[in-house]
């Protein structure tokens, strides 16, 4: 028999015991100061490597704990009021944070009164005295809404006011050269509206969200005053989620950068304040002028200029908000209005029954454009509260003026209906803007010019929400695979202790069913 030795394997154990020893043995003619060098150099990388292991195991800790996290979906088309109900869960939930951030609120309420004046500048051009007793079609008005929201130039023919004009006040003139007058001494605060909508969006121009101007809510607190309480977190391993939290965001570098341009800009930031501040107050009188023009009201009347409700709340009150020194109340700050673009995660830690569990509130983008951002947040969300603006029965899209609101509300509510990655969520209908549809009842609104199904039935509050009431319901029930129950609210989303007890019914009603689908109860 022929015999022959084995060659010698990798696992093979030699004299030293470690078959890699030789390759990590030192060199026979190392030094001192090069021994010194390699023994720090590995005492660095051991350091490190512990320190990897340390965030990895933090990091799965938080992967356990966040799965017994709460997440509630905030859904609807632009305008619901999602942003609004946001802040009432912050309100009651992390007061101190909307305290923190009650400052940076100037700059958007400042350009919520900037855009509204422009409007109604473009309107009286338009429209001058609107003599014409025909209300204006939708169509035609929705196509100067956009014109006169977009941004393009419209002639002041300011330069034509002779001096001894400007001179006089606006009320001594024509409606012609009134309008041109209020240009001329509005000036200022009209160049100051692109300003504070740069402000805002930090430069950047979304395309797809309706009007002409679209502004990005994310991180707008940031940019402002460099706060706690909204600085930017992304989330990389969750999609890009983008995040505003109470907590730090630890080694993220794209929130670190956040951080250091929010504080860079924040002696800009308030450099500008201060002198839109100064603007609006020597504008008061003016402002207050414009607003209380009859050919303005007569505009409103015939619906050839239609105000957002925040819009009207902040001319009316034009007066407070532009005194020196001004700070925002919580009412100013629940009316005020800033479009949000993509989604925005809020983390409140709330204690429900004695226990402490983390809720993570999604306030998401409405528009047509930025609905496609909602569907990675739909497979492990606990709860949706879908809000769809009753009071909208005579409003069309600004991304498509042929579809009336609350046609794109049902057909929106259906789709969340009848989605499977949300069949097993807890779902909630807000009803909302419940004090805006009372409004526009009592003014002689009709709903079956704008909804031709309601019919001959009596153009009355009651009447009205339980028609929308029961098509909403009907959308649920013929989309309900799965028997879940839907929990209706009618609200009015700025009205703090109603939506404060609604608010905590809610939370109790998810509660509950959260604790039901974890087997708990």
């Amino acid at each position: 028999m022929i015999s022959t030795s084995r060659p010698p394997s990798i696992n093979s154990v030699g004299a030293d015991g470690d078959p890699f020893s030789a390759l990590l043995r030192p060199p026979a003619s190392e030094t001192e100061h090069e021994r010194v060098a390699r023994l720090q150099r590995e005492a660095d990388a051991k350091r490190i490597s512990d320190s990897i292991d340390e965030e990895l195991k933090a990091e799965r800790e938080r992967l356990r704990k966040s799965k017994q996290d709460i997440r509630l979906l905030l859904l609807g088309q632009a305008e619901s009021g999602k942003s609004t109900l946001q802040k009432q869960f912050q309100l009651l939930y992390n007061p101190t944070g909307l305290d923190d951030e009650r400052l940076s609120w100037r700059t958007v309420i400042y350009f919520n009164i900037a855009r509204p004046i422009s409007r109604i500048l473009d309107a009286l051009d338009a429209f001058g005295d609107a003599d014409d007793d025909d209300d204006l079609s939708e169509g035609n008005y929705a196509a100067q809404d956009i014109l006169s929201a977009s941004g393009l130039p419209v002639a002041s023919g300011s330069s034509d006011i002779p001096a001894d004009e400007k001179s006089l006040s606006p009320s001594q003139l024509s409606l012609e050269r009134q309008v041109s007058a209020f240009r001329s001494r509005l000036a200022s605060l009209l160049t100051a509206e692109t300003t504070l909508a740069d402000r805002l969006s930090g430069g950047v121009d979304v395309s797809g969200s309706g009007r002409g101007s679209v502004f990005v809510r994310s991180g707008w607190q940031a940019r402002s005053l460099g706060l706690p309480f909204g600085r930017g977190r992304e989330r990389t391993s969750s999609g890009g989620r983008f995040s505003f939290s109470g907590r730090h965001s630890g080694d993220n570098q794209k929130g670190n950068d956040v951080e250091l341009r929010s504080r860079r800009a924040e002696t800009d930031e308030d450099k500008l304040v201060q002198e839109v501040a100064a603007i609006l107050s020597s504008c008061q009188k003016d402002i207050r002028e414009l607003w209380s023009l009859p050919a303005v009201k007569k505009l409103r009347d015939r619906r050839r200029l239609k105000l957002e409700e925040w819009a009207e709340y902040f001319l009316n009150n034009i007066e407070r908000v532009s005194a020196a020194g001004y700070i925002p109340s919580t009412e100013d700050i629940l009316h005020a209005r800033i479009q949000t673009m993509g989604v925005a995660e809020h983390v409140f830690d709330m204690s429900v029954h004695g226990r402490n569990v983390r809720w993570h509130l999604y306030d998401v983008g409405g528009a047509r454009g930025q609905r496609h951002t909602w569907i990675p947040y739909f497979d492990d969300a606990t709860a949706i509260i879908f809000l769809a603006p009753v009071s909208a029965f005579d409003q069309y899209l600004d991304e498509d003026p042929r579809t009336n609101r609350i046609d794109d509300s049902l057909q929106l509510f259906k789709q969340i209906c009848s989605n499977a990655l949300l069949k097993r969520a807890h779902l909630v209908l807000f009803l909302n803007k419940t004090d805006v549809l009372k409004a526009k009842l009592n003014a002689g609104v009709k709903v079956n010019k704008y909804i031709t199904s309601y019919g001959d039935r009596a153009n009355e509050y009651d009447t009205v929400v339980a028609y929308f009431k029961a098509h909403f319901t009907q959308v649920h029930r013929r989309n309900n695979e799965n028997n879940r129950v839907l929990f209706t609210h009618l609200t009015s989303a700025v009205n703090t202790k109603a939506m404060q007890s609604i608010i905590t019914d809610v939370r109790d009603s998810i509660f509950r069913g959260y604790l039901k689908s974890a087997a708990l109860v």
